[in-house]
This record gives structure tokens, C-alpha cells and sequence, in this order.
């Protein structure tokens, strides 16, 4: 019995879309088990299309819908028993005329968890079928040439014995296959009308990615920790950073506090952004896309947790983080939403999408917002402007060709914290307070830097065929970064006098990636293969020009005086790197069973580096290459849980040379993880995941040769990290989780052996919760908590000294009715006083205070 239960939770997972010359509904085996409360159909569409018209009904849930269907006369009738209305519109839905040969369309309540589906055609009675595909029960009816005389129609009823899915793949959905029996010889074809009951992806429990294995897998079936953070999660958490988003990811930690908006974090104990090529957007590599990360037009974050050499080359091997955004939809969205906020926060954002023509094979998607706040430090300024247009263009039913393009102006005043000295450590005349800034602009203006961001690209996707497809995907991201800021050099003995410099400088950091891959579905015998294989190319650019800097007047923490003269210039700086490489991989995923899946890959890298110095007018050349492996599997006993162990290998170059003049090997990344990935229902999943991670080639100080490096560094993490996100009663979500990160050096010439990584604490807990009222006169009201505890934490690798844990929470009010939405977001609701990250002792960074938002959003 747990089985079929299981099973039809399943099938109603599975939603897809399919135009034959009928009237077709689409509906879902249910079990025996009866469900617990009624499906909520929140809107009722037709759609014109060449062929005929579609219904398509929208609900809340992916529950299994049972249907009964008769006809009588002209009538068509599909009762559906456990499902009820509530539509924007009023109770009840009803079109006239909205195609030829079909008079009347209505969708109508019966009494409190029942909707009765009516269909009335021109000319007579359609005949009816019953047919299995894909898993999905289809009611095919096809209209007689002339009408029929009134009489009752025996109705056809749905199986209450869930069946099996048939073996199915990403490119097969949607594409037009002949019915599994052939149509009655006596019917002639009639209108077409199709209903399709579709569950939202609404809620906090997501169940496929393409992060993992770059296709379209549930997560069930990846041999690999893998967290995603929907949209639902950052809209009700209001998450405006990337470090915010992360939070509630467990073994992540931002090496900078969240309001910096650096984007850096570690993940598992090793530095996971930034230029360590461990960032993606839409599975492409933007290093630079967690700096000051807009999420107007972000779907989702998705946290692939170990090595990800073999799918996207060079990394850490902490883990990879990809940025989804926003796609272009068929159906008209209109957005406006405001946020005002402590600190003079003001925010507005517009999302606009749809099709551009009649048969909806043009769709286009704009997302743009506008935000200035000041913020809790001194100086603090950050004002930010974005767009970003979406085309999305069938090219017949074969094609798909997608333009992405993003813009974003950034002014900011560039945080750089306060020294361990003062904050964390004890000065002897006082503590600073947090609002405090030692940095100010060198120029006298109210920013220390300005950047503009620029993004174009594109994906094309073509069928070759049932069974094999070609993808071919490209990004370019253009940044340019003018910087003029003071920085600390060294406090005195004093532990008052903090000495200062001063920095100018243009940064252009340029990206380019072009990936094409090749995937298809075939057997051996009776296994089943989808066999992924594909090249890409990646240019990193980055040109460091005019960076000069020189002394500033010292800074009396405790009384400071700013605005005085700059010293002169100390050194210039004019330089380029340039880093080209070449990845090939191949991937296969086995069936070896319906409950025994093997995962096997593999990707060989060659990369170039060229850095030039144009002031000294030298040059300098570095190759490589590396081979990364993976193996996994994935046992599932039973049809809700998956029993899974993997082997991952990773590489980054280590970039230098030693003293003989010797080029370094890459940096090597193997993780070893187990693990249990359970469904607990059908939207309330759980992961359990335990590594062995480690780190080797890290470059450390040469002890003879100073000025050099070696090449014998080894670092090691070991973890156990617990994870829960879903629906745990109706109106009732959570996200949260648990990660337990012993992460140590293990061999060094410069730090200790057995020092603990910095800014990785041994234990932490993160929990967010919502419930919102789901009847009575405050249906829509709803409250969220968030409780978040972050161990004591290293805030250098030499463990000179450490941040103390804290305990941190949130809470929100929200008010959804029908198309609008009111919050109230609340962060450190009791304002403890606490340390958020450290990047040496120079830059230590208070936690965020007591911070309120209100959000007002209307859909329309």
C-alpha cells in the first residue's frame, strides 16, 4: 500500500502538454489512499491555438485529481471529487462561444471539495476513450459529424489502480505521438479541446534540477548534495544578497558580512565564488556574478555541494552555486512591487512578461528595479539600477532559440570592516562601535566605487529527433570597476591609530562562454542510458589599469578626523591576465534498474594563462591540464527514499612559479559522500549527507626562498550536513538544516597542522518556517520565523583569533488576497550584537542591527 502511494504522488508530479485532433482530458491515476485535503484550483485559462483550444486548470498542489466523466446530448461533463475553487474572478468560470464547435465552456463549483467541468458542442455529443501514456490517464472524445438523439452515455471512469510510467525524457515531452489505440472508425474528426490540470511549482520543496548533471534530473535521482532555494523562499525572506540567499544553505558561510554584497562565500570549508570559477548563471560560468547580485529577475539558487569539475571545469571543491533566472511565460504576468525600509532602504521593481503573437511561439520577459538605501555604517551608500529583457522564440516545434541580455549600474561605498582589535579582541580603552568606518573616498565623493555590469547570451536548443537533442549555449559578462578608496595597512601599539592607504584604480574583468553539447536517450538490452557529451570554451579577461596607491593620513579610531590631505603615490600599477581553456566531458546515466541508477563521468582540461606587465613590459606564460572523474549511485529500496554514494574529483590552477622556475600542477579537489535523500511527502523532502573532502597541490611560502612558493599544502574537510524543505501541513513550510564542518589544515609550510579554516564554523543551524492561514475571514494572513546559530569561527588561517557564535532571528508578516500581496520583513527582530565574517585581522564585520521592510506587490 506505501507503494502505490508513493507511486501516484508520483504520476501527479508529472504534468505535460500534448495537441491531437480531440478532446482530450488530462488527469492523473489516484490510489486507494484517499487525500487528506482538496487541490485549490486558483485559475482557469483558454487558450486559442491553431489546432483547436486548451483549458488549462492551475492549482496549488501536485496532489492526484480523481474524475468521473459523462456526457448527455450535447454535454460533455468531467466531475472532479476532490478538488475546489477559488478564483480571483468570483466562484465560477464560463465562456460562450470560444471556439467553433463548442458553444459553451464552464468550470463550477460542487459543494465544498468538488468542480464540475462542462463542455457543450455545436453539433452533437462527442464519443469517448480511455487510454494510458506516460504514465498519465487520457479521456480522448471525438464529435460525431451530425448531433445525436438524448441519450445517456455510459461514462468512462478513471482507474483507481495507479500504472506504472513508461520511460520518458525531457525531449519527448510535448512532442506529438499517435494515440495508444487507434480512433473509432465511425467518429469524424470534430473541434479540439484539450484541459490540462497543471500544478505550480509554488512552494518550498523543488524536485529537479539541472545544476547537478546538466539535464533535467530529479534530485532524488543525483548522487550528490544538492540544495535548492526557490523563489518562494527569496520572496518571503525578501533577499536582496547573494550571502542572504545562502544562508539558508547549510555548510555555507559568506567570507563577508551580507550587507557588502561581495558575493563571497565558503562552502564546505573552501572559498566557493568569486574568481574561483565556482559561479554560474543558467549553468554557464560568471565569476563575477555574486558581486552586488540583483535578484529582480532570480528564480532560484541552486547549491551543488563537492567538486563540479567534470560538468563546468576549473573550481574549488567546496561547491558550485548557479544562479537561475527568470524565463519568458506564455500566458500575460504583470508585476509592480515597493519596498521602503529602516536606513532610508527604497526599492521599486517591475516584472513584465507574454507572448508577442497570436500563436505564442514569441514570448518576452522585462524585469528592472531601482534601489537606494544608506545603511547602519557610516558613509554607507549603495544605489543600484537594472534591466533585463528576455526573448524567447519557437522556431517550429524543433527549436527554441532564447536572448538574455542584463544591465546594472552599481555606486557603493565599499565596506572594509574594522580591525579584530577593538571589536572581537580587547583594546584596553573601549570597544568600537559598529557604525564606524575607517574607509572614506580618497576623492572627497560621496561612493568609493562604481560598477557596470553588462551581460548578453544565448540558448538554442534543437531536437534532432524522439530521442536526441543539441544544445548550444553562450554568455558574455563585460565589467568595468572605478575604485577610489582608503584601506588599513597596520594598527599601532597604540590600538587606536590605525595606519591607512589609499588606492585608484580601473578594473575591466571580462568573461566569455560557449558550451555545445549533444544529448541523447537509447538501451542496451534492457538498460537505459541518457548519454550527455559536449564542449566549451572559456575566456577570462581581466585588466588591471591606472591602480595606484600611496600613504593616507593615519585614522584615531576612537576620535577620527577625515577628509585629510593624501601622501604621495608608492607604486603604479598596469597590468593583464589573460586565461583561456578547453573542456571536454562525457556523462552517462545509467538505469540499471527502476531503483538502481549509476552516474559515470569524466572531463579533460587544457587551460593557458598569459599575464602581461606593462609597466615593466614583461610576460609571463602558464599551461596545464587536468582529468576529472566522477562516479556515483543511487539505490532506492523503497519508491521514497534513495540510498546514494559518489567519488568526485576537481581541479584549479595554481598559478606561479617556484624558485627553480618550475611550473605548479593544478590544485586537486576529492571528495568522497554518502547519503540518504528521502520524501517524507509528496511536498516535504529531507537529505542526510556525509563527506570526506579534501584539498591538495595548495600552494604555501617557500621556508628557504622567501618570495617563493611550494607546492606542498593540504587541507582537509570532513562533515555531515542535514537538510529539510517542503510543505509540512497545508500552509505550513519549512527550510532548514544542520551542517557539522571539521575543516583543518593538514599540511603546510607556513601554518600550523591541524589549524581549523577560517570562516568555517564546526556547527550551525538554520531554520525558516511559514504558515499562512488557509480559511475563515483571515484566509491569506500569514506569519514566518527564521532562527539562525553560527558557531565560533576562525577569522584567519594562522587562528590568531576567532568570531564568537551567535544566534540570530528573523521574522515576516504577510497578507496575500487573490493578486496582492502586503509583508513586513523583520531581520535580527531582537538587534544582538554580534560578528558576521573576517577576512584577516584588519576586517572584521559587525553583524546586521535590527532591520524592518515593508513590500507591497500587486500582479495584474
Amino acid at each position: 500500500m506505501l507503494k502505490l502511494w508513493w507511486r501516484s504522488l508520483f504520476l501527479a508530479g508529472v504534468f505535460s502538454l500534448s495537441i491531437v485532433p480531440v478532446v482530450q482530458v488530462r488527469v492523473f491515476a489516484q490510489s486507494s489512499i484517499s487525500i487528506p485535503s482538496p487541490v485549490t484550483v486558483t485559475s482557469v485559462r483558454l487558450n486559442q491555438t491553431d489546432s483547436g483550444l486548451e483549458i488549462f486548470l492551475e492549482t496549488t498542489s501536485k496532489q492526484p485529481l480523481s474524475i468521473v466523466t459523462s456526457g448527455y446530448g450535447k454535454t460533455f461533463v468531467a466531475n472532479i471529487t476532490n478538488a475546489r475553487l477559488d478564483l480571483p474572478e468570483g466562484n465560477s468560470f464560463r465562456q460562450e462561444n470560444p471556439n467553433t464547435g463548442i458553444a459553451v465552456v464552464s468550470v463550477t463549483p460542487q459543494g465544498n471539495n468538488g468542480i464540475r467541468i462542462t463542455a457543450i458542442g455545436s453539433e452533437g455529443l462527442p464519443t469517448a476513450k480511455v487510454r494510458q501514456s506516460n504514465g498519465n490517464s487520457i479521456l480522448s472524445l471525438a464529435a460525431p459529424a451530425a448531433p445525436t438523439a438524448q441519450t445517456p452515455v455510459s461514462p468512462p471512469t478513471i482507474p483507481q489502480t495507479p500504472t506504472q510510467p513508461e520511460a520518458t525524457t525531457p525531449e519527448a515531452e510535448g512532442e506529438s505521438t499517435p494515440p495508444a489505440a487507434p480512433e473509432p472508425a465511425d467518429t469524424a474528426p470534430g473541434e479540439e479541446m484539450e484541459i490540462v490540470v497543471t500544478g505550480e511549482q509554488d512552494g518550498y520543496s523543488v524536485t529537479d534540477t539541472s545544476t547537478g548533471t546538466k539535464t533535467d534530473t530529479p534530485l532524488r535521482d543525483i548522487p550528490q548534495s544538492i540544495q535548492v532555494v526557490p523563489q518562494e523562499v527569496l520572496r518571503d525572506q525578501n533577499i536582496n544578497s547573494l550571502e542572504d540567499a545562502t544562508r539558508n544553505v547549510s555548510g555555507v558561510t559568506g567570507t563577508r558580512a551580507s550587507y557588502v554584497r561581495d558575493g563571497a562565500v565558503t562552502i564546505r570549508g573552501f572559498q566557493s565564488s568569486g574568481f574561483t570559477g565556482n559561479l554560474l548563471r543558467n549553468g554557464l560560468r560568471d565569476p563575477r556574478g555574486g558581486f552586488g547580485l540583483e535578484f529582480a529577475n532570480i528564480d532560484r539558487v541552486e547549491v551543488l555541494k563537492g567538486p563540479a569539475s567534470v560538468l563546468f571545469g576549473l573550481g574549488s571543491p567546496g561547491g558550485t552555486i548557479n544562479i537561475v533566472t527568470k524565463q519568458p511565460l506564455r500566458e500575460p504576468f504583470y508585476a509592480v512591487e515597493g519596498t521602503i525600509g529602516n536606513y532610508d532602504f527604497y526599492r521599486g521593481a517591475i516584472d513584465l512578461s507574454g507572448p508577442l503573437n497570436s500563436s505564442k511561439t514569441i514570448a518576452y520577459r522585462l524585469n528592472a528595479a531601482y534601489q537606494d538605501n544608506k545603511g547602519f555604517i557610516d558613509f554607507q551608500q549603495d544605489k543600484i539600477f537594472f534591466i533585463a529583457p528576455v526573448l524567447s522564440f519557437d522556431i517550429g516545434k524543433n527549436t527554441k532559440l532564447t536572448l538574455e541580455a542584463e544591465y546594472r549600474e552599481w555606486d557603493l561605498f565599499f565596506l572594509l570592516g574594522l580591525p579584530a582589535v577593538g571589536t572581537v579582541l580587547p583594546t584596553g580603552i573601549g570597544r568600537l562601535p559598529r557604525n564606524l568606518n575607517f574607509s572614506e573616498s580618497s576623492t572627497g565623493g560621496d561612493n568609493t566605487m562604481k560598477v557596470t555590469t553588462s551581460k548578453i547570451g544565448y540558448r538554442l536548443e534543437h531536437k534532432l529527433s524522439k530521442n536526441w537533442s543539441i544544445r548550444n549555449s553562450f554568455l558574455a559578462t563585460l565589467y568595468r570597476i572605478n575604485r577610489e578608496f582608503l584601506f588599513a595597512t597596520s594598527l599601532a601599539p597604540d590600538n587606536r591609530t590605525l595606519n591607512r592607504g589609499y588606492e585608484l584604480g580601473e578594473f575591466d574583468d571580462n568573461t566569455f562562454n560557449l558550451d555545445t553539447n549533444v544529448l541523447g536517450n537509447f538501451s542496451t538490452g534492457s538498460i537505459q542510458h541518457q548519454l550527455l557529451f559536449g564542449v566549451d570554451l572559456y575566456r577570462l579577461n581581466e585588466y588591471r589599469q591606472q591602480r595606484n596607491t600611496g600613504t593616507a593620513a593615519p585614522l584615531d579610531l576612537f576620535n577620527p578626523v577625515y577628509g585629510q590631505p593624501l601622501g604621495s603615490i608608492t607604486t603604479r600599477g598596469d597590468d593583464s591576465t589573460l586565461t583561456d581553456s578547453l573542456g571536454i566531458y562525457i556523462q552517462d546515466q545509467i538505469t540499471l534498474a527502476d531503483n538502481l541508477k549509476l552516474l559515470l563521468g569524466g572531463r579533460f582540461d587544457t587551460f593557458k594563462q598569459t599575464t602581461e606587465d606593462f609597466i615593466e613590459d614583461t610576460e609571463q606564460e602558464q599551461t596545464g591540464d587536468a582529468f576529472s572523474p566522477r562516479l556515483g549511485i543511487v539505490y532506492q529500496p523503497i519508491e521514497p527514499i534513495s540510498l546514494y554514494a559518489s567519488y568526485i574529483r576537481s581541479f584549479t590552477p595554481a598559478i606561479g612559479r617556484s624558485f627553480d622556475g618550475s611550473q605548479f600542477q593544478p590544485e586537486r579537489g576529492t571528495q568522497y559522500e554518502v547519503g540518504v535523500k528521502a520524501d517524507l511527502n509528496d511536498r516535504l523532502s529531507a537529505t542526510l549527507a556525509l563527506y570526506d573532502l579534501s584539498r591538495s597541490n595548495v600552494l604555501t611560502d617557500d621556508p628557504i626562498n622567501e618570495g617563493f612558493s611550494i607546492q606542498t599544502g593540504k587541507q582537509k574537510s570532513q562533515g555531515i550536513e542535514l537538510n529539510i524543505s517542503g510543505e509540512i501541513l497545508p500552509g505550513w513550510n519549512v527550510f532548514g538544516g544542520y551542517a557539522y564542518t571539521n575543516a583543518r589544515i593538514t599540511e603546510d609550510e607556513t601554518f600550523d597542522v591541524d589549524n581549523r579554516l577560517s570562516s568555517t564554523p564546526e556547527n550551525a543551524f538554520n531554520l525558516w518556517t511559514t504558515y499562512e492561514i488557509q480559511q475563515g475571514s483571515l484566509q491569506g494572513l500569514g506569519f514566518g520565523l527564521g532562527l539562525y546559530f553560527v558557531g565560533e569561527q576562525q577569522g584567519d588561517l594562522a587562528n590568531t583569533f576567532q568570531l564568537p557564535s551567535y544566534f540570530r532571528t528573523d521574522a515576516s508578516i504577510f497578507y496575500k488576497r487573490d493578486r496582492f500581496r502586503a509583508a513586513l520583513n523583520f531581520r535580527n527582530l531582537f538587534d544582538a550584537d554580534y560578528f558576521e565574517a573576517a577576512t584577516s585581522r584588519l576586517r572584521v564585520f559587525y553583524g546586521e542591527p535590527f532591520t524592518v521592510q515593508g513590500t507591497v506587490s500587486w500582479e495584474f
